[in-house]
């Protein structure tokens, strides 16, 4: 039965949902009738909220495709690919092969997003490239759904603003005065328990909804790793120039002050790791792995071709979140879950106010920027912890994503696929963390 709903999905969404761009599109439409019909905006103040959103967004969009840039470089480094290729050889079968892809990813995503997008990907394309009784974009989606456990993880932005004294997005220590560490947000049964259950049945209901042979989309092998393959360099003429691009002294020196920087920092503030930080780690280890100069430069340059579908969409999904917070839509909604929400629903209906609100703002830290300035006080007039109410629209954002294509821009680029290509399978995904996520917080409320 699993299977045929998941065909029905499947179906439905490879002849009704467009390409990730037009995807982005519409939903600029519906979120510009929707201030039309809510808010007192006229159309002059929308399109202005639009067109500054537009911009808002570029420094996360360049973030964005460095992390694929650099991730994808550093998973080109011989040692990271061979490693990949051994996890990627442990599969035999369809079912074995997506299970593997999600528990990659999921690990990974637990422990940094950013690694989670990068490593669900590679390990499926390896996967692929290896056997060939596989659906590809059914393993690509196992990838992707690993990502629904990111935001209860180490990297969740959420939980660092709520950990983080004096954090700009810090909205329960702006309210109450206190911190609120990962010992009442990330550690906790609450959120462990949800992670845990997730990471047990998906596999379970991967093993069961895979197509079956006649129904797979199939991909040639042959294609993958032509795709992956880098060209042979020229020979060149010795000469000083050609000397310094195969210098391991240069790469050592630039490792170097990487190396002295971290060790200063860690030891005066402490070790963590935000969205640059893991950008500079990708760096520094793909520089490492790689050793010559000229080879870091043509990886990265493979690598960097991946990023157009990230460097078109993000500035359209700036320009949704503009309309979504400069009108009050955000807001508005928000209000109207707060509105009818008790002490022992509050969390719960802050989980689902966040899977709407995520679907128009997907970026952690802009969509806590909305939905935190009401709920925090709501948790606090309702003697509701804040830190549970927090790590409700946390977990929102987490299930939202599954059939939100903001986040699988990253993973749908390295694989080369279109977001119809997984949604359909991800459907079935975010059923279950909505029943997982969504129950954990009304049992412990």
């Amino acid at each position: 039965m699993l299977r045929q709903v998941t065909r029905f999905c499947v179906r439905y969404t490879e002849r009704w949902i467009p390409d990730p761009y037009l995807y982005a599109v519409i939903l600029t439409f519906i979120t510009v009738a929707g201030a039309l019909i809510w808010t007192p905006s006229d159309p002059l103040k929308i399109i202005d909220a639009w067109y500054n959103g537009l911009w808002s967004i570029l420094a996360f969009a360049l973030q964005m495709a460095l992390i694929l840039a650099t991730g994808v470089t550093l998973a080109d480094a011989p040692i990271i690919k061979n490693l990949l290729k051994r996890l990627a050889a442990l599969p035999s079968q369809q079912a074995g092969a997506a299970i593997t892809v999600f528990l990659a990813a999921a690990i990974a995503s637990w422990l940094n997003w950013g690694f989670g997008l990068v490593v669900g990907a590679l390990v499926a394309r390896e996967i692929a490239k290896r056997l060939r009784k596989v659906d590809f974009g059914f393993l690509v989606a196992a990838a992707y759904m690993g990502f629904m456990v990111w935001a209860s993880g180490l990297s969740s932005s959420i939980a660092l603003a709520t950990a983080t004294h004096g954090s700009a997005l810090n909205i329960v220590e702006k309210v109450t005065g206190k911190v609120a560490g990962f010992d009442q947000t990330i550690f906790t049964a609450y959120n462990l328990v949800p992670v845990v259950l997730l990471i047990i049945l998906v596999p379970v209901a991967l093993y069961f909804m895979g197509p079956e042979e006649k129904d797979m989309n199939k991909v040639d092998p042959e294609v993958l790793i032509r795709q992956d393959a880098v060209a042979a360099p020229e020979k060149r003429p010795r000469s000083f120039a050609t000397m310094l691009e195969d210098s391991y002294v240069i790469t050592g020196l630039l490792v170097l002050m990487g190396v002295v920087y971290e060790y200063h920092t860690i030891s005066t503030a402490g070790f963590s790791l935000d969205i640059n930080g893991f950008i500079f780690y990708a760096l520094m280890l793909g520089l490492i792995f790689h050793g010559r100069p000229i080879h870091y430069v043509r990886s990265f340059n493979k690598g960097a071709q991946t990023c157009g579908p990230i460097l078109l969409q993000f500035p359209l999904y700036g320009g949704i979140m503009g309309i979504m917070t400069g009108t009050g839509l955000a807001a508005l909604i928000a209000q109207v879950f707060v509105a009818f929400s008790t002490e022992h629903t509050l969390a719960f209906w802050s989980f689902i106010s966040s899977n709407i609100i995520s679907l128009f703002v997907p970026s952690g830290g802009g969509h806590w920027a909305v939905q935190g300035p009401f709920m925090i006080p709501a948790a606090v007039k309702l003697n509701v912890s804040p830190a549970l109410t927090a790590m409700g629209t946390a977990m929102g954002e987490q299930t939202a994503n599954m059939i939100q294509p903001f986040w699988a821009l990253p993973i749908l680029a390295i694989a080369r696929l279109g977001i119809k290509d997984i949604m359909g399978y991800c459907v079935i995904a975010m059923a279950i963390g909505i029943v997982l996520y969504g129950g954990s917080l009304l049992v412990f409320s």
